[in-house]
């Protein structure tokens, strides 16, 4: 069964995420990616894989991260294992991207890097906030 405090994390955490990430990468840094992956991407973004994406990612972040913080009562635990938890999630992705795919630009992989630390820690914050309310 699932808990309520997780039903909480996961809604706040859902919100902040899909609030943040859609402005980050339909605003903010829409043409950055444009610029330096324009042969990579499609013109039409496909819906169906980005839902089942920030589902898994939301779900991982409150069972690994969230949830322990509010154990330890401690928003620093959540923001700190955050950052960390979305270095790692962002780096699955940048570094094997940048591995294996000829000529995918360095600086994508260092500002991506950035912000799945910061956009992660925030969730996290939100999800604890949730969490323990």
């Amino acid at each position: 069964m699932i808990s309520a405090t997780f039903l909480k994390a996961f809604a706040a955490s859902a919100a902040i995420m899909l609030a943040l990430d859609l402005l980050w990468l339909g605003v903010v840094a829409k043409g950055f990616y444009a610029r330096h992956l324009a042969t990579l991407l499609r013109p039409e973004v496909k819906w169906a894989p980005a839902l089942l994406f920030y589902l898994l990612y939301i779900a991982a972040i409150v069972i690994f991260v969230v949830l322990p913080a509010a154990e330890r009562k401690s928003l620093g635990y959540a923001l700190a294992m955050g950052a960390f938890f979305g270095l790692a999630a962002y780096a699955t992705y940048d570094l094997t991207s940048f591995a294996l795919i000829r000529d995918f630009p360095l600086i994508v992989v260092v500002v991506d890097l950035a912000w799945g630390m910061v956009l992660t820690a925030v969730v996290s914050g939100a999800g604890y906030w949730a969490a323990t309310r």
